[in-house]
């Protein structure tokens, strides 16, 4: 079953476009709410200390997607995401552990350290809920090749199947067909 077949299928993307790195985040952030909404991949995602994945989410709803935000009580919704489920949640381990609880697979997109420091922030919740949702990071740029080698030199003996758990993919189809594959093997 792919996640086209499946209406259940929820990915929690990562991203920002706040912040030193990639100039093209905001770019990066449409490609994939677009690709991911159109293939059938409803969204999670995070807004916190007034940053929203404004970019990820309107292109997202643009393509006739569902998206949702876990976010704090210091976002406000521009009028452009009237409409848009948001759960307020006042305390940053219940945000992070709503996700987990909501989300089927993981994507991290290129951003900045608070984009990363939530995916594994929330990644960690899932396991404390007994669960360990794949995660594919979109290694545009190179923006995740530290954690590629990480992966590679660390995780890999330690930690059998770890293949399944952490991907990288340096394109947006690319990202999605693995991600399509690592959440139809956990199904």
């Amino acid at each position: 079953m792919s996640m086209v077949e499946s209406a259940a299928a929820i990915v929690a993307v990562f991203a920002s476009d706040k912040g030193p790195g990639d100039p093209e985040r905001a770019s990066i952030m449409s490609q994939a709410g677009t690709y991911l909404a159109k293939r059938g991949a409803r969204i999670v995602c995070l807004a916190e200390n007034g940053i929203i994945p404004v970019p990820l989410i309107t292109a997202a709803r643009t393509a006739g997607g569902v998206v949702q935000i876990v976010a704090d009580a210091s976002i406000a919704l521009p009028k452009a995401l009237a409409g848009v489920t948001m759960d307020v949640l006042p305390d940053k381990a219940e945000r992070l552990a709503r996700v987990a609880q909501l989300a089927d697979a993981y994507v991290a997109l290129p951003g900045s350290l608070a984009s990363a420091s939530a995916l594994f922030g929330t990644w960690a919740a899932a396991k404390a809920q007994g669960r360990t949702p794949p995660v594919v990071m979109l290694n545009r740029h190179k923006a995740y090749e530290v954690m590629r080698g990480y992966a590679a030199d660390v995780l890999s003996p330690g930690l059998p199947g770890y293949e399944r758990a952490v991907q990288f993919a340096d394109t947006i189809e690319d990202l999605w067909a693995r991600l399509s594959r690592l959440v139809s093997e956990a199904r």
